[in-house]
């Protein structure tokens, strides 16, 4: 894919973040993905593989919210490969709290399909609303 097409993909795929789809972000995930978040909360860490970020990642942000997660675009950066993509999440918690983190996130592309992603957030906003993941995966499964 070239720059132009890995922007338009991103483009796409945040569209339809800021109305709580998250399905074309997954099924452009590859297989062996690899997804950072960085800091020391209890969600930060490194998720691998397809299916660890759906269970240990997405289906406990998903108990913690209110509704599906929600995160709007603000700026596309594209360097070959590779996407930045500056967004704010407009949730809340099931508990009523405000839940409105800013992301950075770096996406990397090989063979046309996202292969690694970094999340860089509020971590001190992470650590005072969002319930711990393992609690909620385990409670999910």
């Amino acid at each position: 894919m070239t720059e132009t097409d890995n922007k338009a993909l991103m483009q796409e795929i945040f569209r339809r973040l800021a109305e709580g789809d998250g399905a074309l972000l997954f099924e452009s995930m590859a297989e062996d993905v690899c997804w950072a978040i960085i800091g020391g909360t209890k969600w930060s860490g490194i998720y691998e593989g397809k299916q660890a970020v759906l269970r240990d990642l997405i289906t406990p942000l998903r108990a913690n919210l209110a509704e599906r997660p929600k995160t709007v675009a603000q700026r596309f950066i594209v360097d070959g490969d590779t996407v930045a993509v500056e967004a704010r999440g407009h949730n809340a918690t099931r508990a009523g709290a405000p839940y409105r983190n800013e992301y950075c996130f770096v996406f990397e592309f090989a063979d046309g399909r996202i292969r690694h992603i970094t999340e860089y957030s509020d971590t001190q906003l992470i650590a005072g609303v969002l319930d711990d993941p393992k609690v909620l995966g385990a409670a999910a499964s």
